[in-house]
């Protein structure tokens, strides 16, 4: 790959396999509008690169968990339907509503303080009511949701709001034959009535994460909102890689070795000596540590490929680089590329690293830092 010259590596970025993903997603729920969320910072792969890519592919909607990127990516000229979600007491929901993107209310000060904007700028704020269907964690929840709803009403009359969406969120949509799943769609859809029976005219109700729009056309309704799909990995490894669903993984993440040695059987690597050479042998010094989003429980496990061959990491994962044991009859050389992870289905993956540091790979992509630069091909980036 051609990477920034000087730089330890890279993450390339596919723009046309992020807009491939999006059509492949939203082939599988053409009866519902497509939102791609493009939050923290289009999950590791570039905020605007990624929205506009998904809008390529169909993508009606953007949805971000924090204003100020959706702020962005009005201010950088991106057209269409953007929402926006988790806020704290003090958010200026003024700058959204000037910049004609969609709020979220979870709780009766959110409410309030979106309808203070409202008064303020003269605009009707587009608002969606979240009710806590049983993840417990964002929404309104029973009694305080109907309540909220009550006051939403209140504040149509007046014409400050308009409730344009009822949304909510899985706890084991990555597990379709969770008993929790069915009821939380009941919930959802009692919580629908009662906002129709309120008198709110809706325009979209959305519950279907990435793995429910995979698996779980049940609950598509108006508008899904795929994430770690968009770009390509999914949500439910368990039920089949990305290739089973029909998508690409967008990111490759790629490094130069900076060093290349030969040192004798019995050597200490990294801190701590956690590995000791067996034999002579040659290793290899990558530039990339737990400041650029490399876990450092990775230790002797991380997978990667150097020269096309399968290796994992040797030693402690330290700040800035990490070593890989080579072997004795390794001819590389310092600058050549080693793959951390990527699209190539025979080689390291996100899902790779995530099943060896005991996570996900929404956080193996995500967690790739900001010293790495983004190197974009394809699309219009």
């Amino acid at each position: 790959m051609n990477l920034p010259v000087g730089a330890p590596g890279a993450a390339v970025v596919d723009l046309d396999a992020i807009t491939a993903n999006v059509r492949a997603l939203h082939e599988r729920s053409a009866t519902a509008e497509l939102m791609a969320v493009v939050k923290a910072d289009g999950y590791g792969h570039g905020l605007l690169p990624a929205a506009r890519a998904a809008q390529a592919g169909g993508a009606t909607w953007l949805g971000t968990a924090q204003q100020p990127e959706a702020v962005a990516l009005r201010d950088a000229g991106v057209a269409g339907r953007i929402f926006t979600w988790l806020h704290v007491p003090g958010n200026d929901f003024g700058a959204a509503l000037t910049r004609d993107i969609d709020v979220g209310a979870s709780a009766p000060w959110a409410l309030d303080d979106i309808v203070t904007a409202a008064r303020a700028t003269g605009r009707t704020a587009r608002v969606h009511l979240k009710a806590d269907t049983g993840l417990g964690r964002n929404g309104a929840y029973g009694q305080d949701f109907l309540d909220l709803v009550a006051a939403a009403r209140l504040h149509e009359a007046e014409g400050a709001v308009r409730v344009v969406g009822v949304w909510s969120h899985f706890a084991y949509a990555d597990e379709p034959d969770h008993p929790t799943v069915r009821r939380q769609r009941e919930v959802f859809e009692e919580a629908v009535r009662a906002v129709e029976a309120a008198g709110c005219e809706l325009e979209v109700r959305h519950l279907a994460n990435s793995a429910a729009t995979l698996t779980n056309a049940s609950v598509h309704y108006d508008l899904v909102r795929p994430g770690i799909a968009v770009y390509g990995l999914t949500p439910v490894p368990q039920l089949g890689g990305p290739e089973a669903y029909g998508l690409t993984p967008a990111m490759t993440v790629v490094a130069r070795l900076s060093l290349v040695k030969r040192v004798p059987a019995g050597q200490g690597v990294s801190y701590g000596h956690a590995y000791l050479t067996p034999r002579e042998t040659v290793l290899g010094l990558v530039p990339l540590g737990y400041a650029d989003g490399i876990p450092r429980n990775a230790t002797n496990v991380g997978p990667v490929s150097v020269q096309g061959v399968p290796n994992v990491v040797a030693g402690r994962v330290c700040m800035d680089q990490f070593v890989v044991d080579l072997g004795p009859d390794s001819t590389a050389r310092e600058g050549d590329e080693v793959v951390l992870f990527g699209a190539d289905p025979e080689g390291p993956s996100a899902q790779g690293w995530a099943d060896a540091t005991g996570t996900i790979s929404y956080e193996i992509v995500t967690r790739i830092g900001p010293r790495v630069p983004r190197v974009y091909v394809g699309g219009h980036a």
